[in-house]
């Protein structure tokens, strides 16, 4: 979903010259600034580098619910993905900007009892620490999908269909937790090209930076 709502942000924004997917099915989005690879294994990009060379900043918002999931299947998913993905484009492009989707709650110290925290946070810690030119974590809280994006999970697209009504109101009482896929993608690019003083960006450091 949130992967979905930056690529919109991308193909409007100016600044954007070109946007080269990485997914295992297709986007769905034919436009100019598009270029797409369909790839099945994220933990290995060996097969596509050759693609994924003069490239100024990674997007990175593959992610999964860890509902059920054991830790090590969770680890897996989005630990090694990401820090595969970042590896892969450093060697690559020596001043790539990355930009990681995390999640607010995200436990730095690793040592915390919820598991998704601290692998969220397991994977943070590695990519501050890659010989990256730049690297930032977005830590969003509720995110409120705009022009149309959809999330692939049932439950939880039954879950913003019922709480849509209800985001202005929460976007009023809590401008620390809620944002935008609109709003995230805004923030992204801003980074992307302008870098910003925080490497871990909570919601209202990503609100201020979309507007």
């Amino acid at each position: 979903m949130v992967g979905q709502g930056v690529l919109l942000e991308c193909i409007e924004h100016q600044s954007v010259n070109s946007v080269l997917v990485v997914g295992r099915s297709s986007c769905g989005i034919n436009h100019a600034k598009v270029d797409e690879i369909i790839h099945s294994d994220f933990a290995d990009y060996v097969a596509i580098e050759n693609r994924l060379v003069g490239l100024d900043a990674c997007f990175f918002c593959l992610g999964v619910s860890a509902a059920g999931m054991s830790e090590e299947d969770y680890r897996h998913v989005t630990y090694d993905f990401a820090v595969g993905a970042a590896e892969i484009l450093a060697r690559l492009n020596s001043e790539i900007v990355f930009c990681y989707v995390s999640g607010a709650g995200t436990d730095s110290s690793e040592k915390g009892r919820t598991m998704w925290a601290r692998v969220k946070g397991m994977t943070e810690n590695r990519l501050l620490n890659m010989p990256l030119i730049s690297a930032y974590m977005f830590r969003p809280g509720y995110i409120q999908p705009k022009k149309g994006v959809r999330s692939k999970t049932r439950l939880y697209q039954a879950m913003y269909t019922v709480l849509s009504p209800l985001y202005p109101i929460w976007k009023t009482l809590f401008p620390s937790f809620v944002t935008t896929t609109e709003k995230v993608g805004l923030a992204m690019i801003q980074v992307a090209e302008n870098g910003f003083p925080k490497t871990v960006l909570e919601t209202r450091d990503i609100n201020q930076l979309a507007s």
